[in-house]
């Protein structure tokens, strides 16, 4: 159980507001300023500055919300095991993105559920930004992302290396020939929405072309990786995702990979749990046995 001063001074983290910190406390905005005070006090920092009309926090108050968040994960993981005295009994809930449940989680469930059938297992499925996010308020206790982050704020861990391509229907020009970005850019592009790996990856690579998403003359956003599959099995558009998505597709001919020049690109996807946690042992072990069914 963390000190209430620090739920107050977690709560202004997130909000980053003297009154609506208030609200959500149901607390007073004076309580709110001298339970920061007190903070600032005793650990002799400024935890918070204006940029402004904008609060931020300060370096240290970074360092001490990324300690704290560790340690109320902590104390609210502790609780269940406190309750649940034998090791192979002890609850696990983790994040995984929608490309990554959707097509590498299930057999690793499968072997999961098989080795460990006494424990309860909950696999919160969502996009990059969202899962950082239950990460962060200790809603999960390690999530497998796609996608860029912070690795400084996380201890994270590679998981595995996948392709990421575009792909086109087989009656589609492009099935045919090898084209590049300036073709790309008069065809409509579907893809995921912003949040998500996938969008992320793609715009990296853009950037790393020297492009954005503003030279595309159309542009269809869609949060469901099956949607976006069939729109260009019915050659409405093209899309980028990763090669593992599109693996049945690619099979049986109803998808095409594009030949694009200069895009031979692989990235990672990343076992991911916050820093300062009293569980990291328990959370490399975890690490270690999904390596090892992978």
């Amino acid at each position: 159980m963390i000190d209430f001063r620090l739920k107050t001074f977690l709560t202004l983290c997130k909000v980053l507001n003297y009154t609506k910190t208030a609200e959500i406390l149901h607390i007073t905005q004076p309580a709110v300023s001298q339970h920061i005070k007190y903070l600032e006090d005793n650990y002799n920092v400024k935890l918070f500055h204006y940029a402004g009309k904008s609060l931020e926090l300060t370096e240290a108050g970074e360092i001490l919300c990324n300690f704290t968040l560790a340690m109320q994960a902590s104390s609210d993981r502790l609780k269940l095991m406190l309750v649940t005295p034998k090791i192979n009994n002890y609850p696990i809930t983790f994040g995984s993105t929608l490309t990554i449940s959707e097509y590498t989680m299930s057999n690793l469930l499968i072997k999961l559920i098989s080795d460990f059938p006494h424990i309860n297992v909950t696999m919160e499925v969502g996009n990059t930004k969202i899962l950082l996010e239950k990460l962060r308020d200790g809603e999960i206790d390690f999530a497998i992302l796609e996608g860029h982050f912070d690795k400084s704020e996380y201890n994270s861990m590679f998981f595995s290396t996948e392709s990421f391509i575009g792909v086109c229907s087989p009656n589609h020009p492009f099935a045919s020939k090898n084209i590049s970005f300036q073709d790309v850019f008069e065809e409509r592009l579907i893809l995921r929405e912003k949040g998500s790996g996938t969008r992320d990856i793609f715009e990296q690579i853009l950037y790393e072309h020297n492009i954005t998403m503003k030279n595309f003359k159309r542009i269809t956003q869609i949060g469901n990786i099956s949607v976006i599959k069939e729109l260009v099995r019915e050659n409405l558009g093209i899309t980028f995702l990763y090669k593992e998505a599109v693996k049945t597709e690619l099979s049986d001919g109803s998808l095409i990979k594009i030949d694009l020049k200069d895009f031979d690109v692989e990235r990672e996807f990343n076992f991911v749990f916050l820093k300062d946690s009293l569980h990291h042992k328990e959370y490399l072990d975890w690490f270690n046995y999904f390596i090892s069914i992978r």
